[in-house]
């Protein structure tokens, strides 16, 4: 092998072994990192209480818009990202939250339903900003399972709410990063978990 060339081959390999970890980043076209953790080794996703209201068995779809809702739009997505930053495919993500006054449905479906991640490891879910209620900030309740792995029950939170630091449940860490676009906000969140 040409001395010269070897040094330069071993940078072209190690940028191809790199563009799986950059993917998404550039999937989503926006400078985006992976997650604050990928750098070394990442940290899981942290767990959280499913809280009395999970309901099993929710039906399979992307958007938990109900007709007729008045509440303002969100569209979340991410990555299910393994602890070595790679893209996990074929993940299960359930999701359930209140209705815009706060309230949750024990009895049906509304604002419940799972959806898996496609081959690189991406989700994409429509949905409402959920309300309030009285001992609760805004959040999203969440499950994520990598294909035969445990299950991480966890929630998602809202950046700059005024009930924040009144949560019990509330972690910076678990907070999705959000901005407006066209009334709509936009929600980005990548889960690390066991896979």
């Amino acid at each position: 092998m040409n001395a010269e060339r070897g040094p330069y081959r071993r940078r072209l390999l190690a940028a191809g072994l790199a563009l799986p970890l950059l993917a998404p980043r550039l999937a989503c076209g926006q400078s985006l990192p992976l997650t604050p953790e990928c750098g070394g080794k990442p940290a899981r996703t942290p767990p959280q209480t499913e809280g009395p209201f999970y309901s099993p068995r929710s039906p399979r779809r992307s958007s938990l818009v109900e007709p007729g809702a008045r509440a303002e739009r969100l569209v979340l997505s991410g990555w299910v990202l393994s602890e070595q930053c790679r893209p996990v495919a074929n993940a299960l993500l359930d999701f359930w939250h209140c209705d815009e006054t706060g309230e949750y449905d024990n009895v049906g479906y509304r604002y419940r339903g799972h959806l898996y991640t496609d081959a690189e490891g991406r989700y994409r879910l429509e949905t409402i900003v959920p309300g309030e209620y009285p001992w609760r900030t805004r959040h999203i309740h969440v499950k994520v399972q990598a294909p035969g792995r445990r299950v991480l029950t966890t929630q998602l939170y809202f950046p700059n709410e005024p009930r924040n630091a009144r949560d019990f449940g509330w972690r910076p860490e678990l907070e999705m990063r959000l901005e407006r676009r066209d009334g709509v906000r936009l929600g980005i969140f990548n889960f690390v978990v066991e896979a």
